[in-house]
């Protein structure tokens, strides 16, 4: 399964980060707004098959919730799974602390990205749509605040890229310049339908769609709402 990648800022001024080659073919939403006391993240749930292009429905942000963490993602599903499997795993340590997890995060997306690219190959998927775009955020008790992390791989062989978010960012950022960042869950969903609507026209078929899941994240509290049809 395949959905894909770019994430540049908003909504608002959210921020700018994480160029990929892969933006030359844009797929996907991923939104993500952040502050001290509220972490938001909305994604759209189109996805469909790196070779047959065959749509489907498919979750791209899931929870970690015991520790009020949210793990989200664009590009590649199989490889979103096994992180979040991963992921999942890693929160069971009695010495599990976020910080760790972030710190980890793009070591283990280094170290499993060779066996990702091998196997892609071996099923004849074109090395150019592959990438992984991530958000792995939440509730810190150390910082007191929530905190996120955006990761990113593409088909090269580079270490993946890592950023500390301020403010979120938002895939993609240019259909929502100008407009100012809002927690608001209509501002979040008329965004989210520019950001499809300049997608599916940029690409010229549908690549971005379905419904648009929203994660809230706030301190001891993780709520997610299906907010509409994109």
């Amino acid at each position: 399964m395949q959905d894909a990648a770019e994430p540049s800022g908003q909504p608002g001024r959210a921020g700018d980060s994480l160029r990929l080659s892969a933006d030359d073919h844009p797929m996907s939403i991923l939104n993500v707004l952040l502050r001290p006391d509220q972490l938001l993240i909305a994604v759209d749930t189109w996805a469909e098959d790196a070779l047959t292009q065959k749509p489907s429905a498919g979750a791209k942000l899931l929870l970690i919730p015991q520790h009020n963490l949210v793990l989200a993602s664009r590009g590649s599903a199989q490889f979103f799974l096994k992180i979040y499997e991963l992921c999942l795993q890693a929160s069971f340590r009695a010495d599990f602390t976020m910080e760790q997890l972030m710190a980890e995060l793009g070591l283990v997306m280094d170290h499993l990205w060779p066996n990702y690219l091998q196997a892609a190959a071996g099923a004849g998927i074109a090395q150019d749509v592959l990438h992984s775009e991530l958000v792995l955020g939440g509730w810190s008790p150390k910082a007191g605040r929530m905190m996120a992390t955006a990761y990113a791989k593409d088909a090269g062989s580079a270490p993946a890229r890592v950023q500390p978010l301020e403010g979120g960012v938002a895939s993609p950022g240019e259909p929502l310049r100008g407009r100012p960042d809002s927690f608001e869950l209509e501002a979040v969903l008329e965004a989210g339908r520019l950001q499809a609507a300049y997608l599916n026209k940029s690409v010229g078929r549908t690549v971005a769609g379905g419904r648009l899941l929203v994660a809230d994240l706030r301190k001891g509290q993780a709520t997610i709402t299906d907010l509409a049809e994109l």
